[in-house]
C-alpha cells in the first residue's frame, strides 16, 4: 500500500509501556516514534534509539528496526496500529530479547495528512 493512504504518518509521543515505568520512558529525551512517507521512521524510548524501515497499511504500519539500547547494538521488528480513541498501540519486539506494548498519542504539531 502507498504511504499516502496511511493514517499514521507523523510523529507520536509514547506515553505508556507494559515493560517500562513512566520514569524510564524518557531516559534519552521525550519517548517518541515517527513515520514518514518515504519508508523510514525512528523511535526513541527508554535507552533505545533506532531507525525504522516501514511497510504501510491504511491504519497500521509494520516495521523492522535497527539501533542501540544502552550502547548495545539491537534489532527487531514491530507494528503500530491506530486505535478507536485516536492513539496507536505499538508492538515492539527485540530479536532474542523482550517484547513490549507501547501506547502513543499524536503530537499536536504533527500533520494528520498523508
Amino acid at each position: 500500500m502507498a504511504a499516502g493512504d496511511c493514517a499514521l504518518i507523523g510523529r507520536w509521543r509514547i506515553v505508556q509501556s507494559d515493560l517500562w515505568g513512566p520514569d524510564d520512558l524518557d531516559l534519552l529525551g521525550p519517548a517518541m516514534i515517527a513515520f514518514n512517507d518515504r519508508g523510514h521512521g525512528e523511535i526513541t524510548v527508554g535507552a533505545l534509539t533506532a531507525s525504522l524501515r516501514l511497510e504501510y497499511a491504511r491504519t497500521t504500519v509494520f516495521f523492522r528496526w535497527h539501533g542501540a539500547d544502552d550502547m548495545t547494538e539491537v534489532t527487531g521488528e514491530g507494528s503500530a496500529e491506530l486505535q478507536d480513541d485516536g492513539t496507536i498501540e505499538i508492538e515492539l519486539t527485540y530479536h532474542d530479547g523482550d517484547d513490549t506494548i507501547l501506547k502513543a498519542v499524536r503530537e499536536p504539531t504533527s500533520s494528520t495528512a498523508c
